[in-house]
């Protein structure tokens, strides 16, 4: 039994959610964790069905002054936002876990919606609107793993963000069971519709904190009939970034580009990356959409590359010469893990024109910490690449990690590009939001949670 859910709410529980309540200590472990290395056991479990039963177990729990959490579903890698600590419960938590809710009501290809339930996996919503010549843009690596709902939570975008845009640049219309244990359903089935404040977009990246995401409108976009990719590589990330500037000034708007600095490339090379130069940068572009446009959008693109600095550029066109230029991204996930088990990764975003100085910026902090760091990834990420086992590299880790947040910030840059803020950056925040926005915040949170019993301490820095 739980052991600190006051008394009679259990029975309270049982009574309305029968065998959809897990109370056992193992079935709730496996809802306690995500992939931040936070971990917590929530006191209960609720798998709701349908929206009626996420507002049935809101109000329980508003009447209990107990706090509520949403989870995607009981794996590892909940969504985006399960990296920050968004998902971790807490004590006295009862978690809704959206797994069951995993329909698609509706897809109208001719008016480019969909309409899913939160609980729904991204993966399996593409490999559904596949057959009506469609994708839904937001592509997190965790594709099928993530649920839709942790998508909007955490405003997801993944490396297409940059012709497509984000979770919030792609949903039409959400509802959402507020901390009253109301529904509120918002938007509209258009893609054009102004009828009041926009209370579709605000709740997309709160990370739960204002209403628990039941149902969204998505908006589908055709597939792009063919895709190009351009590697371009760099003899320094000065070189790189003004590539990366003409790349982006350019009207053939790239789908998806990624960076990495040398550090990551030497990593790569050596766990077996295929044909990869010496440089000490490297740009990997998509261009996609029609035959005709996307030959003209990657022309532009290698165009673009082409300037001073540049060591090599090579162009793929046939899945087999774009899975060698992608393989090295693909390998450098595990060529981190022999040096690092224990990586911090962080999604920092700067303007491409800062990105030599931020590169520079993490260097010398790498120097002074004694901790090897890495850049690369569609948003800028950050890699600490420390060992637990070495004493002075764990104890120098949180100064470091404050030291690369405070160097982000100084570059204009932002906190997190996609992965949120959970826990792990809560009291970061102040560093990079003035007082008026916060508070106004803080407002906005007591709106729609009166009791604060949604998604508690998470996002926002405690009052």
């Amino acid at each position: 039994m739980p052991g600190t859910l006051p008394a009679p709410l259990p029975e309270i529980l049982h009574g309305t959610f029968g065998d959809a309540l897990l109370l056992d200590r193992a079935q709730r472990a496996v809802y306690g964790y995500d992939n931040s290395r936070r971990e917590a056991l929530p006191d209960a479990v609720v798998l709701t069905r349908e929206p009626a039963q996420v507002e049935a177990l809101v109000r329980v729990c508003r009447a209990a002054r107990v706090p509520a959490v949403a989870r995607g579903r009981a794996i590892s890698v909940i969504s985006v936002i399960s990296a920050t600590g968004a998902a971790v419960p807490a004590a006295g938590v009862v978690v809704a876990s959206f797994e069951r809710m995993a329909r698609i009501r509706h897809i109208a290809p001719g008016d480019r919606l969909a309409v899913v339930e939160a609980g729904e996996l991204d993966g399996d919503l593409q490999r559904a609107l596949a057959p009506h010549g469609a994708f839904w843009p937001p592509d997190p690596t965790s594709t099928n793993d993530s649920t839709i709902g942790g998508n909007l939570a955490s405003n997801a975008g993944g490396p297409r963000a940059v012709k497509y845009g984000t979770c919030r640049d792609n949903v039409l219309g959400l509802a959402a069971v507020t901390g009253t244990g109301e529904t509120v359903p918002c938007g509209a089935c258009t893609t054009k519709g102004r009828t009041g404040y926009d209370l579709t977009r605000l709740p997309v990246g709160f990370e739960d904190t204002l209403g628990l995401i039941v149902e969204a409108t998505l908006k589908p976009s055709p597939l792009p009939v063919r895709v190009l990719t351009v590697r371009a590589l760099y003899s320094d990330v000065h070189a790189a970034a003004g590539a990366a500037a003409r790349i982006m000034a350019q009207p053939a708007l790239p789908c998806a580009p990624e960076f990495m600095d040398g550090d990551a490339l030497d990593l790569a090379r050596a766990h077996g990356a295929p044909d990869l130069p010496q440089a000490a940068a490297l740009a990997l572009i998509e261009a996609d959409g029609s035959t005709e446009g996307v030959s003209a959008a990657a022309d532009a693109v290698a165009g673009a590359a082409r300037g001073p600095g540049l060591v090599d550029l090579a162009r793929a066109d046939d899945p087999a010469s774009v899975a060698r230029l992608c393989a090295v991204r693909k390998v450098l996930s595990p060529a981190l893990r022999p040096v690092a088990p224990k990586k911090i990764n962080e999604d920092l975003v700067v303007p491409v024109s800062r990105l030599p100085e931020r590169v520079e910026g993490l260097r010398g902090i790498a120097y002074a910490s004694g901790i090897p760091i890495v850049a690369f990834g569609h948003a800028g990420i950050g890699s600490l690449l420390y060992r637990p086992e070495d004493p002075a590299q764990t104890a120098a880790a949180p100064s470091a990690l404050s030291a690369v947040f405070d160097r982000v910030l100084a570059l204009e840059g932002t906190l997190s590009g996609e992965h949120g803020i959970g826990l792990d950056k809560r009291d970061f925040r102040p560093r990079a939001i003035d007082p008026p926005p916060l508070d106004a915040m803080h407002a906005i949170k007591r709106g729609f949670d009166t009791n604060g019993i949604l998604n508690p301490g998470k996002l926002l820095p405690l009052p």
